[in-house]
């Protein structure tokens, strides 16, 4: 504890701020990589005007919730103020449309990850570029605006992320990682900027509008991991602390995605490495050692941290449908008189679920609060089904729950398993895993892979974007994969669960069952929304 003391009076650390789906945690480490003091501010998405979004004053006190949050703990924990660290790095939910016009004003509400509104864009995009361009990524929320006549096309003047916007204002730089930026626009094979020949694409597709820009314009600049991105500045220094105790001058690494630090935090930017992160959403992540054959809409080609390529298999809804019955059976046992924490509650059924008939006795979940393009479904409504002849229990119940959570990701993986795409080593984190053994059970089973859990799993991504704050100033000229290696995973304790046949059979089973019943799902969004 002097230790640590010691050196957060001498910003002998770094911070990563991760602004996640339902919340924005801010996690302060050592040199080594250790949690000092955490900070969270809780924050939900609305449905505003047809879109998912978060409104800009959401987004200006969640950063500052965060960091106050942090400061009462270092307080707390250490009786210190905190003034300064070694560097800071920003993170947020990858991709999504953010359109400012020259004076930095937001021209529409932040359109996020979640919306599928884009699917006449992604699909002449990647027609004419040859290469997937998913819905949620900012070129295809751009595209088809254009497509739909919006007025604020032609007056914007930069085009970020989430990560990348608060980047901007605590910094003053236009620039985002390169695996972010593999979410706004495609990456070149030089690994340090946008596809040249991709670009002219997209300007000449849009030629006859007569814009005042040209996309090279509007996108930020493009920094790999390691590299100066900037200092905090004083406006950034009140903002982030308008209590006026943190000084200035603080160096910031490269923004990045919540699946670059998702990388980061597992050990897995190396090639033949991979990935899981499940939490409100859930994505898989390989880096390829070779490119796949074909285009697959189902797959985002993305990047590492520091450009590596990466097949991605990325769905919009994961546990968020599981913690609303949780909410539902804890007001159960208030009604009950019995009445039980929703925590304890959702502890209940991710270890119920080992202990459910592995097919889940008929029954049939789909979690879709919100659409999946991998699946076709442009909309989602949460529905559970129940064949005629079953009689589940509890445990049938809860495992029905964390199965139905995996068949979108299990859909997309098939794809890259007919690729031959190899791993040698397979790492979750996120919501999905801080159960022990249940998630990490439940994914070996749904993709028939041995899954890999560190004790980081439940810090996550605002400890990865730590790490590569870390990575800035102490990395010694180690290339990324070797930093990690040596300086960060060196000696981390971790579990593997294999996938039993039983196990597996029974998903299987259940697979097939989701499989039978989407039009269904399809159907019941039409009707419901």
């Amino acid at each position: 504890m002097t230790d640590h003391r010691t050196a957060i009076a001498a910003g002998q650390t770094a911070l990563g701020i991760e602004f996640g789906s339902t919340r924005v945690k801010a996690v302060l480490v050592s040199k080594t990589a250790a949690v000092l003091a955490e900070g969270v501010y809780d924050w939900e998405n609305r449905y505003e005007d047809g879109y998912w979004t978060y409104r800009e004053s959401d987004i200006f006190a969640a950063l500052q919730g965060s960091f106050a949050a942090l400061k009462e703990n270092v307080k707390r924990r250490y009786d210190l103020t905190l003034t300064t660290v070694g560097a800071i790095g920003v993170s947020g939910m990858m991709h999504g449309y953010l359109a400012l016009d020259e004076n930095d004003r937001l021209l529409v509400p932040f359109r996020t990850w979640r919306n599928t509104t884009c699917a006449e864009a992604a699909a002449a995009l990647t027609e004419a570029f040859g290469f997937n361009i998913p819905e949620r990524w900012s070129i295809a929320h751009l595209y088809q605006a254009i497509l739909n006549g919006e007025a604020h096309c032609e007056r914007i003047a930069h085009l970020t992320t989430l990560a990348g916007l608060i980047h901007y204002y605590l910094t003053g730089r236009r620039v985002v990682g390169v695996g972010e930026a593999s979410g706004m626009f495609p990456i070149g094979s030089d690994k340090t900027d946008y596809d040249k020949a991709m670009l002219g694409t997209f300007d000449t597709l849009t030629k006859e509008k007569a814009f005042p820009w040209s996309l090279r314009g509007l996108l930020p600049d493009v920094l790999s991991a390691g590299q100066a991105a900037g200092t905090l500045t004083a406006r950034g220094a009140k903002l982030l602390d308008p209590s006026g105790d943190l000084q200035p001058g603080i160096p910031f690494c490269p923004p990045e995605g919540d699946a670059g630090t998702g990388m980061t935090a597992t050990n897995s930017v190396r090639v033949r490495t991979g990935n899981v992160s499940a939490g409100t959403s859930v994505f898989a992540m390989f880096v390829l050692e070779q490119p796949l054959s074909a285009v697959y809409p189902e797959i985002d080609l993305v990047t590492t941290p520091c450009g590596d390529p990466v097949a991605m298999v990325h769905c919009n809804n994961c546990t968020a449908d599981i913690d609303t019955w949780g909410a539902l059976l804890c007001s159960f046992t208030e009604a009950a008189g019995m009445p039980m924490r929703k925590g304890a509650v959702l502890d209940l059924i991710y270890n119920m679920a080992l202990s459910g008939a592995p097919d889940c006795d008929g029954l049939v979940s789909f979690n879709y609060l919100s659409g999946e393009s991998i699946t076709k479904t442009p909309e989602g409504v949460p529905l559970l089904l129940r064949a005629r002849d079953s009689r589940p229990d509890f445990a049938a119940f809860a495992r029905n729950l964390l199965s139905g959570a995996l068949c979108t990701l299990r859909a997309g993986y098939d794809l890259l398993r007919r690729e031959q795409v190899q791993t040698d080593v397979f790492y979750g984190h996120g919501g999905f895993f801080k159960a022990k053994t249940a998630g990490q059970t439940m994914m070996a089973n749904a993709l028939d892979v041995p899954v890999t859990v560190m004790e980081t799993a439940d810090v996550g991504g605002p400890w990865g974007m730590a790490i590569l704050a870390l990575y800035l100033t102490e990395g010694g000229g180690l290339s990324l994969p070797d930093f990690l290696d040596q300086k960060i995973f060196c000696g981390a304790k971790q579990s593997t669960v294999f996938p039993d046949r039983e196990g597996k059979d029974g998903f299987d089973a259940y697979y097939q069952r989701f499989l039978r019943a989407l039009p269904l799902e399809q159907a019941a969004a039409k009707q419901m929304l």
